[in-house]
């Protein structure tokens, strides 16, 4: 299951632990990858990171929260568990 998948089927603590686990290790492969062969600085990584620090990642992931209502103008559904998977997801993409 794709990770942006893994994200939407999150509906309670095992489903967001399962998410958080499998986000943890794809970074940990972008990591290794970029370590081999390293990607242009001007895009994402090899597996899409846009945020290598935790501050950008974390500053990414509070303005994805602040410019959607934490995913409500998207029409998210209003699950905690999702809602939090849905922010750490962004951390990742979201510029």
């Amino acid at each position: 299951m794709e990770l942006h998948e893994l994200a939407d089927a999150v509906a309670d603590e095992l489903s967001f632990l399962r998410f958080v686990k499998a986000l943890t290790a794809d970074r940990q492969d972008q990591v290794e990858k970029e370590r081999v062969s390293r990607s242009p600085s001007y895009g994402p990584g090899a597996n899409g990171w846009e945020n290598d620090t935790i501050e950008d990642f974390l500053e990414a992931a509070t303005a994805w929260a602040e410019d959607t209502g934490f995913g409500q103008s998207q029409g998210l559904p209003n699950n905690p568990w999702r809602r939090f998977a849905d922010f750490l997801y962004c951390g990742k993409i979201y510029e």
